[in-house]
């Protein structure tokens, strides 16, 4: 499909939030947009609440893992038309800057994985997570790509980037 649109979200340890925006955007978006994510920094393996959350809304995980962003940098990686970033300036992470000619923004989220406490809590945080990036994910699936000029189609991102956090998944 020579019109869909290849998405990276990158944040720093490519376990949490940018695979669950992944799998979001991949469901949303089917036909018209592919997920990737990636880290700068990536754990050697999903956060396993990342995986229980999205098996138990019935997303396939079964190819998620965490990996560097240098994968996206190669030859032979798929061009990106978007990067965006998920890591949450507020909580001081170091976030991963792409450059090149994607359109990029930032949305940040806060990471579910730094929640401490009891297991409903932890997992109360990784839905909220999910809820927040489903939201800016569904936005942005229905924006009309091929009407909006290159300035328009960035403030749209960056408008999406500070939504979702009061709006209903």
């Amino acid at each position: 499909m020579s019109d869909r649109k290849n998405v990276l979200f990158l944040c720093t340890g490519n376990s949490a939030r940018s695979l669950i925006a992944e799998a979001i955007l991949n469901r949303e978006g089917i036909g018209r947009f592919r997920g990737f994510s990636a880290g700068s920094k990536p754990l050697p393996e999903p956060n396993p609440y990342t995986l229980d959350l999205l098996k138990g809304l019935n997303h396939d995980v079964s190819d998620l893992r965490s990996k560097s962003w240098d994968e996206f940098a190669g030859p032979d990686a798929p061009q990106m038309h978007f990067v965006l970033t998920v890591c949450d300036r507020a909580a001081a992470e170091e976030c991963p800057f792409w450059p090149g000619q994607p359109m990029s923004a930032h949305w940040g989220v806060p990471d579910p994985a730094s929640v401490e406490g009891a297991d409903s809590v932890i997992r109360e945080a990784f839905s909220e997570t999910y809820r927040i990036l489903r939201a800016r994910i569904s936005a942005f699936v229905s924006l009309p790509l091929e009407t909006l000029d290159r300035l328009s189609l960035q403030r749209e991102l960056d408008q999406l980037g500070k939504a979702g956090s009061s709006e209903p998944a």
